[in-house]
């Protein structure tokens, strides 16, 4: 990577640079003669003689001659203005395309970082440096040439021009130049380094936010709030230190620049007066001085801040691109070339005298040698912190020794394309990462290596994909179609999308996540109009179960939906709206606010009636939670009034019984009708919703669905007995009704119920499927951190590698899930590669050949029985379980 700015800038756009330095050439003539026509104007066709004047070969009167003029001046103001928006938009589009060629340039590099290096530095820091800082530098480039040609050109043009008019008012103009352009770059000097102190302290910056983000339970949990925020405040200081005395410099550079502009005129009008009094200089000349200075200040101006900006933007680069060349890099031909064939890795893995050094000074791995057949299973022991976690890495190709050389079915493994060993190798280790994306997509990451199939695109679609990719190519990005299919349909020995969701669903099986993604699925939704079939099975599955729900034993579990009953167990909103709300605009914190259903409200007459209920609510509420500490149980049981809420109601409650219910102002009026939404009358048993009342809300809900209107119809998916809401999860779906509250373990026995329906109508897999839809969260923060490793695990287990290592990725797991795996592991590669780096030694015990690691080096290796000798390591390691 250049590590120069503008060697950068003509490696990639020299072309492109000189295509504008010969447009901003072009307009050079047309801005001189835009001055010399005001001259001319006001000597030849105001205060010019000897009419008419002949022109073009054709004779012009004083007023159409002046009206000639005018219009040239006109048609080269138009031309000079069209001149800078096309080249501001030229140089808009190349800075951006060097932009978006930077950004991709530093992401790769990223990629091609040696993992060690990521210990170095942090994401905070990582992070502003391709956004942030990265902004300014492309907003230069577009001008870092032709910008600075353009306002120089323009500079020299008007001087040009003014000499011409007469050397005295050009050098008057241009006298104080020369003490400008040597006073500035010493004062922008000192400018320069405060700029690289305060670029290198705002990125400690950032990463120390990123730490306090990922480090908030440490600090919450032992009262650090107070240290790390003096901690901040310290470091902003700093900052604050740095940017003030910057700004000190460059304004008094800018205070400078705009006393010497002022001080300009005042010799431009004495000395062009003194000449025009005098008969030496005509006035028209003088006004075309003048207007020709006023446009002079502002390309020198331009200049100024081009070389301030050039210094900041350079300063920018080359700290960012130092960040971004660490030793031990990838090479990008490694990294993306791809073979033509990729053969199975057939032969031994040896280590001859490999050796790992931290910074060249920590010896995490001295002297390590061993050789195995690749489709042996091998088990890695020893101590914590004995190098080997850094073995098993090493063996990924993850890492690269340091000394020594490891061999991959007789190729050095550090020379092999990652074509050749992410697809032929598999590493999970003992923090396995879950992207943001469906909990599907992580899985499946494995075998996204590179499009197997194009997009099908229609005409538009295909002329825009086109055009993004030929920019593309411009700007060195990838060419590659993001929405093709990338699936490895090969690599998990599958031919289809139903095949390989088959195989998916058998590896959840295999890693004890089948249940988890089951669960997930049950709280998940489907489209109906993608998935039809699916959607009618539910369908048949709800019948089903309602069958089995009116048996003795199980019909006082649920009570179902019925258009023509309140339901018990529902809340007011969900009998009023009778569905299942999709966005924000039915939600029952903002039913309340919501004019159709206040309109609705109105129409039947249950205004009135309702924010009473809800004032016997908050009644009842702050009565009843007014001596609670703030996280009793209550609040959950009773949840229409939070804690916080509570002195606000208070307060509600008062005026209502100095002014009554209607004597309320209209924001205290919906506080109390927000309350009864909130209200189940199996849950809550309050009395407070009669029988009376509950048939007024069933008029309600049918008034709710038959005058809505059609823009709110999309806000809601109300219910049908005999259809599919595609906003409900598929567990509502199924059971069409309420969990019925106080009958004990009714959500154990009716999930029980489900599940056993699901198997007999085949619509398990089809669950499980739709839990592969789930949303995993920023960094699988949704999930945890066992159903994280079991998502590493069968990420591997699907694409079938010929070596599969597992890097104690099984310790966070509890000890059944641990052997489980481990033996469905073990019998998945029969036929095939694993070594396991393990935390247990006892759970070596069935492979064919150990390796026990301590201080850095391989002490003993061979079977269980060999290593397992009296007074030896891997006996103490047992000793010690």
């Amino acid at each position: 990577m250049e590590t120069n700015l503008y060697r950068f800038i003509f490696k990639y756009s020299l072309k492109e640079q000189l295509f504008l330095l010969l447009v901003t050439g072009a307009s050079f003539p047309f801005l001189y003669y835009s001055y010399d026509l005001p001259k001319m104007i006001v000597n030849q066709a105001i205060n010019g003689k000897n009419f008419p004047k002949d022109l073009f070969g054709m004779p012009f009167d004083q007023i159409p001659y002046l009206f000639l003029l005018c219009g040239l001046f006109l048609i080269l103001v138009c031309v000079n203005g069209g001149f800078k928006f096309y080249i501001n938009i030229s140089q808009g589009r190349l800075g951006e395309r060097m932009l978006r060629r930077l950004r991709y340039e530093l992401y790769a590099r990223i990629l091609r970082f040696p993992l060690p290096q990521f210990k170095k530095v942090s994401q905070g820091e990582l992070i502003p440096m391709i956004t942030a800082e990265c902004e300014p530098i492309g907003g230069f480039i577009g001008e870092a040439i032709n910008g600075s040609v353009f306002q120089f050109g323009q500079l020299v043009t008007v001087i040009v021009f003014l000499f011409v008019q007469d050397w005295k008012l050009g050098l008057a103009a241009t006298a104080l130049y020369p003490f400008q352009g040597w006073i500035i770059p010493r004062l922008q000097k000192k400018v320069n380094q405060l700029n690289k102190e305060r670029v290198r302290t705002v990125r400690k910056l950032s990463e120390r936010i990123g730490e306090s983000v990922s480090g908030a339970t440490e600090i919450h949990a032992h009262n650090a709030a107070r240290h790390k925020l003096s901690e901040f405040s310290d470091r902003l200081a700093t900052i604050f230190d740095i940017r003030f005395d910057i700004y000190n410099r460059k304004f008094f550079v800018k205070f400078l620049n705009n006393f010497i502009s002022q001080l300009t005129p005042f010799f431009f009008f004495m000395i062009g007066g003194y000449l025009v009094i005098n008969g030496e200089m005509s006035s028209g000349a003088l006004i075309g001085a003048l207007i020709a200075y006023k446009d002079m200040s502002a390309p020198w101006k331009e200049l100024l801040t081009y070389y301030q900006q050039k210094e900041d933007v350079r300063i920018k680069y080359e700290q960012v691109v130092e960040q971004f060349v660490p030793a031990g890099a990838m090479a990008q031909d490694i990294q993306l070339a791809e073979p033509e064939i990729i053969p199975p890795l057939n032969g031994d893995l040896v280590a001859s005298n490999v050796g790992l050094t931290e910074d060249g000074k920590v010896a995490i791995l001295d002297g390590v040698s061993f050789s195995f057949p690749l489709d042996e299973h091998v088990a890695i022991v020893g101590p914590a912190g004995g190098g080997k976690d850094a073995l098993g890495m090493m063996i990924a190709r993850l890492i690269a020794p340091t000394a020594g050389q490891l061999s991959l079915a007789g190729q050095d493994s550090s020379q092999l394309p990652e074509a050749v060993t992410g697809r032929r190798l598999a590493y999970v280790g003992p923090a396995a990462y879950a992207f943001s994306a469906t909990l599907g997509e992580n899985i499946l990451l494995g075998l996204m290596h590179r499009p197997t199939k194009p997009a099908n695109y229609e005409d538009a679609a295909d002329r825009r994909w086109r055009k993004r990719r030929a920019e593309s190519d411009i700007t060195g990005n990838s060419t590659d179609d993001i929405a093709a299919d990338w699936i490895d349909y090969a690599a998990a020995a599958v031919k289809d999308r139903a095949e390989l969701t088959a195989r998916l669903i058998q590896a959840l099986h295999q890693v004890d996540l089948e249940e988890d993604v089951y669960q997930l699925g049950l709280r998940g939704t489907i489209n109906p109009e993608r998935r039809p079939e699916v959607a009618n099975r539910i369908l048949e599955a709800r019948t089903a179960l309602r069958d089995r729900l009116a048996e003795p034993a199980y019909k006082a579990l649920i009570e179902h939906f019925d258009e023509a009953a309140f339901n018990q167990n529902g809340t007011v909103a969900e009998n009023l709206l009778f569905g299942t709300p999709i966005g924000d605009v039915f939600d029952i914190e903002r039913l309340a606010d919501n004019a159709y259903v206040r309109a609705i409200l109105d129409k039947i007459g249950l205004t009135e009636d309702l924010i009473g209920v809800g004032r016997e609510i908050a009644r009842t509420m702050v009565e009843l939670f007014a001596d609670l500490p703030p996280g009793h149980a209550f609040f959950a049981q009773y949840n229409f009034i939070g804690s916080d809420d509570l002195p606000e109601f208070q307060a509600v409650l008062k005026r209502a019984e100095r002014a009554g219910i209607a004597g309320l102002m209209p924001e205290d009026r919906q506080r109390l009708l927000s309350l009864p939404f909130k209200l189940s009358l199996a849950r809550h048993r309050l009395g407070l919703i009669d029988a009376r009342m509950q048939v007024r809300l069933l008029e309600a809900r049918r008034a709710f669905a038959e005058n809505m209107p059609t823009e709110l119809r999309r806000h809601v998916a109300l219910f049908e007995r005999s259809g599919y809401n595609a906003a409900s999860t598929i567990q509502d779906n199924i059971l069409f009704g309420k969990l019925a509250y106080g009958q004990a373990q009714a959500a154990q026995r009716v999930g029980d119920l489900i599940a056993e329906t699901l198997r007999q109508v085949g619509l398990r897999d089809a669950v499980v499927e739709a839990g592969l839809d789930f949303q995993v969260g920023v960094a699988g923060a949704r999930l945890s951190a066992p159903q994280r490793q079991k998502i590493g695990i069968a990420r591997c287990l699907l694409r079938r590698p010929d070596v599969l290592i597992v890097n104690e990725a099984t310790a966070l797991l509890d000890s059944a899930a641990q052997v489980h795996i481990l033996d469905n592991l073990r019998q998945e590669q029969a036929d095939r590669g694993l070594v396991w780096v393990l935390h247990r030694a006892s759970q070596a015990r069935d492979f064919k050949r150990i390796l026990v690691v301590k201080g850095g080096r391989v002490v003993q290796q061979g079977t269980f029985d060999i290593v397992n000798s009296e007074g030896s390591t891997f006996a103490e390691l047992l000793a010690k379980e």
